[in-house]
């Protein structure tokens, strides 16, 4: 394929144009690579610098006590397991087990064998003793008197208010 004069000039003009492109974009990427590297750099000096000690004084102030008192409690929760639970759940069992032991003894089925059972003895009710009466008399006393506050409270009393108008003249009266 032949090209004629002023279209391969046209050509080498571009491809020295595009070159020149080229190496103009390769400047400017590694500028803004340095650029990048630098902030960076920068970046990380910043939160060794101001944040580090910002979440450091944050945990120390807000997350810390907390996890203290946490562990706090849980240390509380286990000593109080540990010492006051299982002594108990111990001694449950062994009662548990020690009455399982007497059960089975001998002696004591012989014994227990040699018991009459008797009927219960069912006490029937009276009537209403004096208790009942003077409870009775004591909750009409007291539902009285929660009345009597609660008729107080809300009667209608015309000396307990003082109309606007009766304080405005007065008011004028000073100046």
């Amino acid at each position: 394929m032949s090209l004629s004069r002023k279209r391969r000039k046209e050509l080498t003009r571009l491809r020295k144009s595009a070159d020149e492109l080229w190496s103009h974009q390769q400047e400017i990427l590694e500028r803004a690579n340095s650029l990048a590297h630098r902030a960076g750099h920068e970046a990380g000096v910043l939160a060794r610098e101001e944040m580090a000690p910002r979440v450091r004084e944050g945990y120390d102030h807000y997350v810390r006590p907390r996890v203290n008192a946490t562990q706090e409690a849980a240390d509380g929760v286990r000593r109080r397991v540990v010492n006051d639970v299982l002594p108990g759940i111990g001694s449950a069992i062994g009662t548990v087990m020690s009455v399982g032991d007497i059960a089975r003894d001998a002696r004591v089925r012989a014994a227990l064998g040699r018991i009459r059972l008797q009927k219960p003895v069912v006490v029937e009710p009276k009537g209403p003793g004096a208790g009942t009466y003077f409870a009775l008399g004591l909750a009409v006393v007291a539902a009285a008197g929660v009345g009597y506050a609660v008729w107080q409270t809300f009667r209608a009393d015309d000396e307990l208010w003082v109309a606007d108008d009766e304080i405005e003249p007065a008011t004028q009266q000073e100046d």
